[in-house]
C-alpha cells in the first residue's frame, strides 16, 4: 500500500457533452442530405412530370450544339464555303406512348435501317440513345410530321465547300471543334461566326466593329476579292506546268496594283477542305505567304529603282559588264558567261533584258551600302506585307553591319540574293512599279455584302506608302516591257498588248550555308505596261531540267494566267508602251 501510496487518482471529465455534440453535427448533416435528396427529387420526378405534362403531345424538340457561320463567296458572289445544317436524332423509350414496334415500323423506311438493327439500337437503354447521325432537313422535317413522343433531333452546322480545293489555300478550312483553322476561317473568325443568342434575349455582338455596328444579319456574307474564275485558270495552268517539269511547288498571285485586292492566290499542289485530315500540314499552309525565298533576278527592276530614285546612276547610263568579276573570294558572274563572255558597255536597260548580274553589281556599286540597305527596309523588307490572312512570315535581310562591312553581302543583294521574302512580298514590290511608286496593302476581304451584293460592311485598309517617284517607276516599267519585247521575257508576250515583266532563277540556299544545285525560277508581270492595273506573278520551286528557267517555266504561265484576265476583266488592247 505504501508503494501505491506515490500515486494521485485524477477523476475523468465526463464525454457526454462531446457525444452528443457529435451527434447534434452528424444529425444536422443528415438531415440536410435528406432535404437535398428530397429537393432534387422534386425537381426531376414532380416537376420533370409537370414539364412534360407542359409540352405538347407528339412535340420532337430540337437542340443546337454549335453555332452557324456565314457564308463565305467570291468576288462573283459564287458560294466558296457554305454551313450545310444536318440533325442527329435522339431517342427516350421511357417516354414513348407509341408501342415501340409501330414507332420502329414508322422510322425504319425514313432512316433507311432495316427494322431489326432499329430496334437493337432502341433496346440499348430507356434514354439518351443515339439512332442516327447526319441527317438531312428533309429527313428531319418528316420525322417531325410523325409527332411522336420520346424522340429528340439535335441540330448542328457542318462547313461544307463546293468548290473543293479550288480556294483551299485562302479559305482554310474548320475543325470538329468548329474553330477556323487556316486561312481566311481562322484570320475572320469573329466576323464569321454568327452573334449567339441567349434564351429570351436580344443578340450578343462580339468585340469587332460590325457586330457592335449592327451589322448582325446572317443573310450577310463575307465576300472575297478573290474570283473563283481566274482561280481556276490559274490552278490549271500551274498543275500543268510543275508536272511537266517535275517541280516540288509553285504558286500563282494576280493582285490590283491599285488597291492591293488579291484576284488569285493559288498554290500547287492544295488541298480539299472537306477533306483536310487526309492532307499532310505540308499542304495546309498557303506558302505563298508563310515560306521565304530568295528571289534572284525578278527583284532587279526594284534595285534599279532604288538606283535611279538616289540619282546613282541615270537612264542612260553605260555600264561595263566584264561577265565575271571576284569579290573577296567570291567569283560572280552572269548565268550566259560560258556562251558569251563580257558584254562590254551595256546600257541599263540592256542589263536587264540579259539579266546580267555583274552589271547590276557595278550598277549598285554606285549606290552607298548603307543607303541601300535602308533602301530595302524602307520598301518592306523584313516587315509584314499586312495581308488579312494568318501566319504571314516576314522577309529577312543581313544585319546592317554585315551588309555595310562585307562587300559580296551587297553584291549578291543587287542582283536579287541574300536577301528573302515571301512571293507575296514580291509581287507587293513589284506593284510599287504599277502603281507609280506605292506601297499596297494586299488584301483578299472585300467586306460584309448581302444577297444582292450590297456593302454593309468594309475593312479599313492602311493608306498607300509612298516609296519611289512616278517618274523612276515610269522608267523601269519601259525598262520591263524592253525585256518581255526583246529579252527573256518573251515567252510572256500577247499581240496587241504592252507587258512588263522580269524573269529570274535563283539558286537556292543550303541549310548548312552556301548554295547548291537547287533552283526556284520565278516570272514577275504588270499589265497592261501602259496603264498598270494588274501584277501578276508564278515562282515554281526546284523545277527539274536543263532548260529549267523562270524564262521556261513561270513566264508561260503568267501569259496564259494573264489571257484570261485579259477577257475576264475585258482589257482592250493598247499597243506597245510608249511614253
Amino acid at each position: 500500500m505504501g508503494q501505491l501510496s506515490r500515486f494521485r487518482f485524477i477523476p475523468i471529465k465526463p464525454i457526454q457533452p462531446t457525444v452528443q455534440r457529435l451527434i447534434w453535427v452528424w444529425g444536422f448533416l443528415v438531415v440536410s442530405s435528406l432535404g437535398l435528396l428530397v429537393r432534387l427529387y422534386h425537381l426531376q420526378i414532380s416537376l420533370g412530370a409537370v414539364w412534360q405534362t407542359e409540352l405538347p403531345t407528339g412535340q420532337v424538340p430540337i437542340t443546337e450544339t454549335n453555332l452557324p457561320r456565314r457564308p463565305i463567296v467570291d468576288r462573283q458572289g459564287n458560294v466558296i464555303a457554305v454551313d450545310q445544317t444536318l440533325y442527329n436524332l435522339y431517342a427516350h423509350p421511357r417516354q414513348f406512348r407509341l408501342p415501340k414496334s409501330e414507332l420502329i415500323q414508322r422510322l425504319s423506311p425514313l432512316l433507311r435501317v432495316p427494322a431489326q438493327q432499329l430496334e437493337l439500337r432502341l433496346n440499348q437503354g430507356e434514354t439518351g440513345i443515339k439512332v442516327s447521325d447526319s441527317l438531312s432537313e428533309n429527313v428531319a422535317d418528316q420525322i417531325l410530321n410523325l409527332q411522336m413522343d420520346g424522340l429528340e433531333l439535335t441540330r448542328r452546322q457542318q462547313r461544307l465547300y463546293p468548290q473543293q480545293e479550288l480556294f483551299g489555300e485562302a479559305v482554310g478550312y474548320v475543325n470538329l471543334d468548329r474553330k477556323g483553322q487556316g486561312g481566311v476561317e481562322l484570320s475572320q473568325e469573329e466576323l464569321i461566326v454568327l452573334p449567339t443568342h441567349p434564351i429570351g434575349g436580344k443578340p450578343m455582338p462580339s468585340s469587332l466593329s460590325p457586330m457592335a455596328n449592327g451589322f448582325q444579319s446572317p443573310d450577310l456574307r463575307l465576300q472575297l476579292t478573290l474570283d473563283g474564275r481566274l482561280q481556276k485558270a490559274s490552278r490549271l495552268v500551274l498543275q500543268q506546268q510543275v508536272r511537266k517539269f517535275g517541280a516540288k511547288r509553285g504558286t500563282v498571285i494576280v493582285m490590283d496594283v491599285r488597291d492591293g485586292a488579291v484576284r488569285a492566290l493559288v498554290t500547287e499542289p492544295s488541298f480539299n477542305p472537306n477533306l483536310y485530315y487526309q492532307s499532310t500540314l505540308s499542304l495546309l499552309k498557303n506558302w505563298a505567304i508563310t515560306d521565304l525565298f530568295e528571289p534572284g533576278s525578278t527583284f532587279k527592276p526594284l534595285n534599279v529603282a532604288i538606283a535611279l530614285e538616289t540619282n546613282s546612276v541615270q537612264p542612260d547610263t553605260v555600264l561595263y559588264d566584264q561577265g565575271k568579276l571576284t569579290i573577296g573570294k567570291w567569283p560572280i558572274l552572269n548565268n550566259d558567261f560560258a556562251a558569251v563572255g563580257p558584254r562590254g558597255n551595256q546600257t541599263i536597260t540592256q542589263i536587264l533584258i540579259h539579266s546580267s548580274n555583274v552589271g547590276m553589281v557595278n550598277m549598285m556599286a554606285a549606290v552607298p551600302r548603307r543607303e541601300f540597305y535602308h533602301w530595302l527596309q524602307t520598301m518592306g523588307i523584313g516587315k509584314p506585307t499586312g495581308i488579312d490572312l494568318p501566319s504571314e512570315s516576314i522577309g529577312q535581310l543581313k544585319s546592317e553591319a554585315q551588309f555595310v562591312n562585307v562587300g559580296v553581302e551587297s553584291a549578291t543583294a543587287a542582283f536579287g540574293q541574300g536577301l528573302s521574302m515571301t512571293p507575296l512580298q514580291l509581287a507587293q514590290l513589284l506593284a510599287v512599279i504599277g502603281n507609280g511608286g506605292n506601297l499596297v496593302v494586299p488584301h483578299v476581304v472585300v467586306g460584309l455584302v448581302d444577297v444582292q451584293g450590297n456593302i454593309g460592311w468594309q475593312p479599313k485598309y492602311p493608306t498607300p506608302r509612298r516609296i519611289f517617284s512616278s517618274r523612276t517607276t515610269n522608267t523601269v516599267l519601259q525598262m520591263m516591257t524592253a525585256v518581255v519585247n526583246q529579252g527573256t521575257g518573251k515567252a510572256s508576250q500577247i499581240p496587241g498588248y504592252s507587258i512588263a515583266g522580269k524573269t529570274g532563277t535563283a539558286q537556292k540556299a543550303n541549310p548548312k550555308g552556301g548554295y547548291g544545285n537547287r533552283t526556284i525560277s520565278s516570272f514577275g508581270a504588270i499589265l497592261p505596261a501602259n496603264a498598270p492595273r494588274f501584277v501578276v506573278l508564278t515562282v515554281i520551286d526546284e523545277p527539274m531540267g536543263d532548260n529549267a528557267f523562270g524564262s521556261t517555266v513561270s513566264a508561260p504561265v503568267v501569259k496564259a494566267v494573264m489571257e484570261v484576265l485579259i477577257g475576264l476583266d475585258g482589257i482592250p488592247p493598247q499597243g506597245l508602251f510608249t511614253h
